[in-house]
Order: structure tokens, then C-alpha cells, then sequence
């Protein structure tokens, strides 16, 4: 049976980030105006005309992402049996002070010699990492859904607005810690003994990016639909 040590962890404390707003709300809503008459298209062909269509709101918020950076590391010993040949009229060994007496062929085998195995053990050293971004679900996204931008210098404070968005991130204090031990704490199945295991985050972050929800409707069939704006690049969110 293996023998296991502690395993050693390093898990600094979340980093807040939050990007500050780069596409003022007036930009944000001409850009509705061209978003709106292709939401509400049906086939290509039948357009609503643009006075059907209605901004009923425009919606500031922040949507928070995780950044992971983290590794694990084991070094462990393994058993390991070595067979080799000797000649078949061979009566003993001499290896390493210890004398060692060759097992007979064994039967049906073609092979006129006879064996010696020793067991031991191999010292090894497993490494895994990654670096991960997840979104507030835990998936994986991609990095360019979090552009670089610059930062709000008293974040706290700017999120203060927005307690939904820390309510939500703080009854998960370590999502993407979990996430991350998960794919890169991998130990061999064939561990013996431990000399050191350590799982070890480099860099942890929450990061808030500013979002702009606008509703519209069609004032002539009650259709409600969403679209949200990137608040950094003004860019549609798909």
C-alpha cells in the first residue's frame, strides 16, 4: 500500500480587478440602433421598420471572470520488478552483496535460460499546469472575451453599485480553485511512497468587465428581445 504525505498547498487571496468603463453609454445606444432591426429579422427578408422597434432600457452591469494560474507537482517513488537472463546452467548470482538463485525456464518457452528478477524502486518527478479563464458558470472561455483595458483604481468601491455581481462571486469563494485542482492534480496510480507533493497557485484573480444590457420591443407584435454590449471594445456579445 502507498504511503502518502501531506500534500503542501500555496493559494494566495482573490486579486479584484474591474476594468473601467471605455464606451460611453451614447455610443452604446447608436450601436443598439444598428443591432435592433437584424434581432427582430425574420428569413432574411422581412424587416421590421425602425420605428416598430423600441430601446425600452439600457442597462449598466459587470460580468466577472477568473483567472487561475497554478501547477502541481509530485515526487514519488514507484515499485519495479527487473527480469534478466542467465545462463541455464548458472546455480547462483552474486548482485549487489546479495546472492540470488535463478528461477528454472519456464515451461513451453523456447528460451534456454533461466531468470533472475529484483525488485526496487524508481524515483520520479510529475508535473502538471495550467492557466485557466473561466466565466461566472466555471467554463472555459475564450481570452479574447476578456480584453486587456485599463483598471479602476479603487474597485471595491465602483462594485458597490453593483452587489449582485459580489453576491454571486462570493457564494463560490473557490470555484476556480476547484476547477483548477481538478485538471491538474493527476497523481500516478502507481505511487509507493512520497518524498513531496505540492499544488501551488501563481496567480488569482477576479475580473469585472463592464456589460451594457439593452431590451428592445416591437411595438406591433410585443416581442421582447436582449443585447449586450462590451463595455470595453463596444464590440456585440454573442
Amino acid at each position: 500500500m502507498a504511503k502518502t504525505k501531506l500534500m503542501l498547498e500555496e493559494i494566495p487571496e482573490r486579486k479584484i480587478v474591474v476594468y473601467k468603463t471605455l464606451v460611453d453609454p451614447t455610443v452604446v445606444k447608436i450601436a443598439g440602433e444598428k443591432l435592433k432591426i437584424k434581432m427582430f429579422t425574420q428569413f432574411l427578408f422581412m424587416k421590421p421598420r425602425p420605428e416598430e422597434i423600441q430601446t425600452v432600457s439600457v442597462e449598466k452591469s459587470y460580468k466577472p471572470y477568473f483567472l487561475v494560474d497554478g501547477n502541481y507537482s509530485i515526487d514519488y517513488y514507484r515499485k519495479r520488478f527487473y527480469t534478466f537472463n542467465v545462463d541455464k546452467r548458472v546455480q547462483e548470482v552474486i548482485l549487489l552483496e546479495r546472492t540470488l538463485t535463478p528461477d528454472l525456464p519456464k515451461k513451453r518457452s523456447n528460451m534456454p535460460y533461466q531468470s533472475i528478477t529484483l525488485e526496487g524502486e524508481e524515483r520520479l518527478v510529475y508535473e502538471n499546469k495550467a492557466c485557466l479563464i473561466l466565466n461566472e458558470a466555471g467554463r472555459e472561455v475564450n481570452p479574447r472575451q476578456v480584453p486587456s483595458a485599463p483598471c479602476e483604481d479603487h474597485p471595491k468601491k465602483v462594485l458597490k453599485e453593483f452587489k449582485e455581481n459580489m453576491k454571486n462571486v462570493e457564494a463560490a469563494p473557490n470555484k476556480e480553485i476547484d476547477i483548477l485542482s481538478s485538471k491538474v492534480i493527476k497523481r500516478p496510480t502507481n505511487v509507493e511512497r512520497v518524498v513531496q507533493e505540492q499544488f501551488q497557485v501563481s496567480e488569482r484573480s477576479v475580473i469585472y468587465k463592464p456589460v451594457y444590457e439593452l431590451t428592445f420591443k416591437n411595438v406591433r407584435t410585443d416581442e421582447v428581445k436582449t443585447a449586450k454590449i462590451d463595455g470595453v471594445t463596444g464590440r456585440p456579445i454573442l
